[in-house]
């Protein structure tokens, strides 16, 4: 029976939502094991803008549900009705829109806050033994609002990164882009993806697959 999985979009745009190309590859791999997927984002402002040819701030303000509707093809509801009840695994993909708009890891590291909404959805998906499966910077997140529970996830070799996740009370396990990372206890796979910037895109492809087998197994 296909496992129902639960996409988490925080954007769309590297710099300032979702990472396209692993939120491609993670809806491609969940399809490729004949998951049923569903895909939600916050219903909220972003914390701003950025250009992504001059990678610079733009004064315009974007919604980051309106945003990922460009990777969903319109298929996106409110993270609001997500319910852990309804599926099997919670699936986070990267891009600096989850270190901005689902949390402030990328402003304030460990003592950041997490958006209410979002640690809701991933306390209720671990309360309830389901799996979770985090790529790229979506483990940082992941680290936040369970790291209190001592879950062990990658964010790849970046060492500044890795003590900060480690600052929450998460263990962290150097990965390479091919591979991840598999929390039996916690029900939690991470794979590093984009972490590795200059990563050739069927590496990351390999480690994203690895993480979409793993959190569907669990």
């Amino acid at each position: 029976m296909s496992k129902r999985v639960a996409v988490v979009l925080a954007g769309c745009g590297f710099l300032d939502g979702a990472e396209i190309r692993e939120s491609v590859l993670t809806l491609l791999n969940l399809d490729i094991y004949n998951a049923q997927v569903s895909i939600f984002a916050p219903d909220k402002e972003q914390h701003h803008v950025i250009n992504h040819k001059a990678k610079n701030e733009a004064s315009e303000k974007r919604n980051v549900l309106v945003e990922a509707a460009r990777i969903a093809r319109c298929q996106v509801e409110p993270l609001s009705k997500l319910r852990a009840s309804h599926f099997d695994c919670l699936v986070l993909p990267g891009g600096f829109g989850v270190a901005k708009n689902l949390c402030t890891f990328a402003f304030e590291g460990a003592k950041g806050s997490v958006d209410p909404e979002v640690k809701a959805v991933i306390e209720d998906f671990n309360n309830n033994n389901k799996a979770i499966g985090a790529i790229c910077i979506s483990p940082a997140l992941i680290a936040m609002v369970l790291g209190k529970k001592g879950v062990t996830v990658t964010i790849g070799k970046d060492v500044e990164t890795a003590q900060e996740v480690e600052k929450t009370g998460a263990k962290h396990i150097n990965c390479e882009v091919t591979d991840c990372v598999v929390d039996k206890a916690n029900k939690v796979a991470t794979t590093p993806a984009y972490m590795f910037d200059a990563a050739k895109l069927d590496d990351i492809n390999t480690g994203i697959r690895k993480c979409i087998s793993a959190t569907l197994s669990l």
